[in-house]
This record gives structure tokens, sequence and C-alpha cells, in this order.
């Protein structure tokens, strides 16, 4: 298989297999114009399989969704066809209107103009509460 590189754009890499349709879902990549390549379960002696997303347009990356879904990925930005910048990412400590409330008594649930936010209470387990009704919520079974 043979996927052409980009000259500027970003590449989304180490991404657990199976979960780059997710990443693209959360950061609407549907809407842009321009190429988006998804290779899915690439083989990776670290990871055993990944998958990794291309997109051939300079861009800003939403990574705190990309540290909720999983802080393991990597952003790389591309400038004349060369890295110039890899981020790591980290779960992030608070987001905003990434999730919902699964609470049916949430304010949110009954006012759902208001932002949802959720604040990180558990670093290791990836574990988010709602900060109106301190309802807690995962990661791992979110995505």
């Amino acid at each position: 298989m043979n996927i052409d590189s980009i000259q500027n754009g970003v590449v989304l890499d180490h991404i657990q297999a199976g979960k780059s349709m997710d990443i693209y879902k959360y950061l609407h990549l549907d809407r842009l114009d321009c190429s988006v390549a998804i290779i899915k379960n690439v083989r990776s002696g670290r990871m055993g399989k990944k998958d990794i997303i291309k997109i051939d347009s300079p861009m800003d990356v939403d990574v705190d969704v990309l540290g909720y879904i999983d802080d393991k990925i990597t952003v790389n930005i591309i400038r004349n066809g060369e890295r110039v910048e890899k981020r790591r990412l980290e779960p992030p400590k608070k987001l905003v209107n990434i999730i919902r409330c699964k609470n049916p008594r949430c304010i949110t649930v009954a006012e759902p103009q208001l932002d949802a936010v959720f604040l990180l209470s558990d670093p290791e387990k990836h574990v988010y509460r709602c900060a109106y009704c301190d309802t807690a919520k995962g990661k791992k079974k979110d995505f």
C-alpha cells in the first residue's frame, strides 16, 4: 500500500488500532475541503497495531479531544514535507462540550444550551466528573 506523503498538514500517529474513525468524527474532519487519509491496523513495533490519520492541510487540532480519546497519540505538524513539530498529549484537566452528562437529573440535560463541563478527577484511570452534578465518566468505555 502506498500513501503519498503530505507537504503541509498534520499527521496523527500512534492512534490505538480501531480508534481513527472516532477521531475523524470528533475532530469533524468530514467538514474539511482537503485530503484526509485514514490508515488502519498498521504494524507497529511498540503498539502491535496502530492507526494513522494524515490531513493534507494545515489546521489547528483540538488536543483536548485527542487527549481525552487517547493521550498516547502524537500530533506531527508538517511543513514543506518535513516534520517541524511533534506534540505529545496529556489527558486534559477540563473538557467543555466534548462529552455529555448521562445523569437525567443533571442541569445540562434539562438546560441543553449550558456548556457540558467535565473535570479530570482521576488522572490514572482517566475519570472525569461533571462539574454540575459530579457524575463520573471514564474514557475507556465511551470510545
